[in-house]
């Protein structure tokens, strides 16, 4: 069974907790099921920014040019045709293209797990018993910082709580090296990036947001 350090938010260390083998020991470890849970959240978070107009969203008039016959010239029905300078453009990327993946929540969840395990043996997660609210950002980024060294982290690291914290997610805004999310909307991507200090009163939540 995993065990973790539980830490006060002063950094002392205040005992061990076994945590959910379920979530935090999964014996099998797999890279490429991680890999699709971040190609699938970067996917469903872009947007399509290149954008070309086709002959019917081009400005310009739908008279025909000229007549059909009589002029010497080529025939020709539109000046917003895509072989005229100006005119639309065929087969451009359009803002309409959808890169959105999905990915079956059996799989998201063990991705999650693998993470989570994979933090664990790393010594890369922590347990904090609790932690006081606070406006300050200052105040805030001292603090993290001090239980992140104490407990050997690393500069940037996510802050998991039980609940919507208003006055912790508003000191958070303004340091950048630290995140704040919920224990119900955690995701893979963040995970990665960060090392996890999660909230005691967090556990619960996890367990019952992602097990079954």
């Amino acid at each position: 069974m995993a065990k973790v350090t539980v830490y006060n938010q002063t950094g002392e260390k205040v005992s061990e907790l076994d945590l959910n083998p379920a979530i935090f020991g999964i014996e099998k470890i797999d890279a490429n099921l991680v890999h699709a849970a971040v190609r699938t959240q970067r996917n469903n978070a872009r947007g399509s920014i290149a954008h070309t107009k086709n002959r019917g969203e081009v400005a310009g008039s739908g008279k025909k040019p000229w007549k059909q016959k009589g002029t010497g010239r080529a025939r020709a029905g539109s000046v917003r045709s895509p072989l005229w300078r100006h005119g639309g453009v065929t087969f451009g990327p359009t803002s309409a293209r959808n890169w959105s993946l999905k990915m079956n929540r059996s799989a998201f969840r063990k991705a999650l797990f693998t993470v989570l395990t994979d933090k664990s043996n790393d010594k890369k997660l922590i347990i904090v018993e609790n932690l006081d609210t606070t406006a300050k950002s200052k105040e805030l980024a001292n603090k993290l910082a001090n239980l992140a060294s104490k407990a050997g982290l690393g500069r940037k690291y996510i802050l998991v709580t039980a609940t919507h914290n208003k006055e912790l997610e508003r000191a958070a805004k303004n340091i950048v090296n630290v995140k704040i999310i919920v224990a119900s909307q955690l995701n893979v991507l963040d995970l990665l990036s960060h090392d996890a200090l999660i909230l005691k009163d967090a556990l619960p939540v996890i367990e019952q947001t992602y097990l079954k």
